[in-house]
């Protein structure tokens, strides 16, 4: 019997973490959607792994750069190419590549797949797992874009790195020992071994003692913290030295008592960055450079890593895993 009905394939879908208001972790869903589509320069990521950082939950609690959702958040990727665009020559499908999607607007990684431009990944290092380097791009760059392209740390310089334990902070005293500094990280006691395990020179209990006191002649400070901290760490500085906060907005105070003591400060918006992701491959590829995480959850319990998260008591880096 011959039928006139045409019969239509369905699209297919993914699962996805949003939310549909601003809130408490609980606002997190897994729900079904389509499968997105590469554009014009970009592929398609079948996600394996994706770090989860402070700004993931800063966006679902206050909607921050994004707005009012519904929005999927996530910014770190790594996997595998499914499917390129239009234009795409560096990759093709089955290549295995990490990055970090355009920050803020390209937020989407907390997902079975993502599309983002090309030049936003590199190939992930054989000797990186999937986990590893899905922890690893936003943390990594933020340090990188902090030490080597605002501050330009070189050899024998003196770096201070606060909350040195934490998802950037492990990485950027990892960068700064690369590059030949003296480093000096702030941690709680607990955590001291694990930074001086980092290559730290000096560790300082910020809970014990006064890091004004304790650091002196110092020639870069990283701050991911702002606040008092942040205005108070200027005082720590050599003349010329310079203070780069990773916590971007209110810094006139800050840059007017830069002023006055003679040092300089900036603050920064970690930013998509194809060559310096491939330099963060070269120094995990040398055995410089190592990502630690501190635990992994399934996608589908992204609600558990943004509690965990928010307690603020992380060593390193929590990871979504989205494919074995």
């Amino acid at each position: 019997m011959t039928t006139n009905a045409t019969s239509r394939t369905a699209e297919p879908t993914m699962k996805t973490i949003t939310q549909d208001v601003l809130g408490d972790p609980d606002v997190l869903k897994e729900v079904e959607v389509a499968r997105p589509k590469p554009g014009v320069g970009q592929i398609l990521v079948a996600v394996h792994a994706a770090g989860v950082n402070p700004t993931d939950w800063k966006h679902r609690r206050f909607g921050a750069f994004l707005g009012e959702p519904p929005f999927t958040l996530g910014w770190d990727v790594s996997g595998v190419v499914e499917a390129v665009g239009i234009g795409v020559s560096l990759f093709k499908p089955g290549d295995e590549v990490f990055g970090m999607l355009p920050y803020p607007y390209g937020a989407g990684s907390h997902a079975e797949y993502v599309t983002g431009p090309t030049r936003a990944f590199v190939p992930r290092p054989a000797g990186l797992s999937h986990v590893e380097a899905g922890a690893l791009p936003l943390v990594a760059l933020t340090a990188w874009q902090a030490l080597v392209d605002n501050a330009r740390v070189e050899a024998g310089q003196r770096v201070l790195v606060h909350a040195a334990a934490g998802g950037v902070g492990h990485v950027a005293v990892q960068i700064a020992k690369a590059h030949g500094a003296y480093v000096i990280g702030t941690a709680s006691a607990a955590k001291h071994d694990f930074v001086r395990g980092l290559g730290a020179d000096e560790v300082i209990d910020y809970r014990n003692a006064d890091f004004v006191e304790e650091a002196r002649d110092i020639d870069v400070v990283l701050d991911p913290l702002g606040g008092d901290d942040r205005l108070r760490s200027l005082n720590v500085l050599k003349p010329g030295g310079i203070l780069v906060s990773i916590l971007p907005g209110n810094f006139g105070e800050v840059a007017a008592r830069a002023d006055e003591l003679g040092v300089r400060a900036t603050d920064m918006l970690v930013e998509h960055d194809q060559a310096g992701m491939a330099a963060i491959a070269g120094l995990v590829e040398s055995g410089k450079l190592r990502v630690h995480v501190s635990d992994t959850y399934p996608l589908s319990e992204a609600a558990k890593a943004h509690a965990e998260g928010e307690t603020g008591r992380v060593t390193g880096k929590l990871v979504l895993t989205v494919r074995p």
